[in-house]
């Protein structure tokens, strides 16, 4: 559904420095970890990414509300990797859709949520996010793939903690200065989901 924001500005989140886009700019990207781990979720990621919204890949090993954790073993990793996921599509743009995937590292010490928006935005307008009507922040886009651009956010407890405890995320992406595309999220079933993800 498109929207027209204008006056929509990040605000800075706890844990993250100065807010939700320097979260996103520290994430793989910026502050490599050391792990094979790591790699192999990058790779999930982007596998489970698919071509959007209608080609998610890996195997649907249970569902939580509205959110779906799938596996998948990543080329060259030798343990099959998780991810907690949902896709959606512009209720008047069937052909425009996002992807959400959010990874736990083997580790456990980073909590990685990746959005796969398609090709074709305005990146330097960044991904914006709100929570029910409170605006998160807004990230950047690190990379772009044949299947979509990525914006990556290493995510602390208190985005967890909206996430868990809110009923709807909206993911803004902008095809034009002027046009803002909201896509609103279901955060039915994120805790479990969440508390699920190995």
């Amino acid at each position: 559904m498109p929207i027209c924001d204008f006056r929509w500005r990040p605000r800075p989140i706890a844990g993250f420095g100065a807010g939700f886009g320097s979260r996103l700019g520290a994430g793989l990207g910026a502050r490599p970890l050391a792990s094979m781990a790591v790699g192999a979720l990058v790779m999930l990621a982007l596998m489970l990414a698919g071509a959007g919204p209608a080609g998610a890949q890996g195997v649907v090993r249970s569902v939580y509300g509205d959110w779906q954790i799938r596996c998948e073993t990543p080329p060259g990793a030798q343990n099959e990797q998780c991810a907690l996921m949902q896709s959606v599509t512009a209720e008047d743009r069937p052909n425009v859709g996002l992807t959400v995937i959010v990874l736990k590292t083997a580790d456990q010490k980073a909590r990685l949520m990746r959005v796969v928006a398609p090709l074709g935005i305005l990146l330097p307008s960044g991904l914006g996010l709100k929570i029910d009507n409170n605006d998160v922040g807004r990230a950047g886009f690190v990379k772009c793939l044949p299947n979509g651009c990525i914006a990556e956010i290493t995510m602390d407890d208190n985005l967890i903690n909206e996430l868990r405890n809110g009923h709807t995320s909206t993911f803004i992406i902008f095809q034009s200065p002027e046009e803002g595309i909201g896509f609103p999220m279901s955060l039915n079933g994120f805790g479990p989901g969440y508390d699920h993800l190995p």
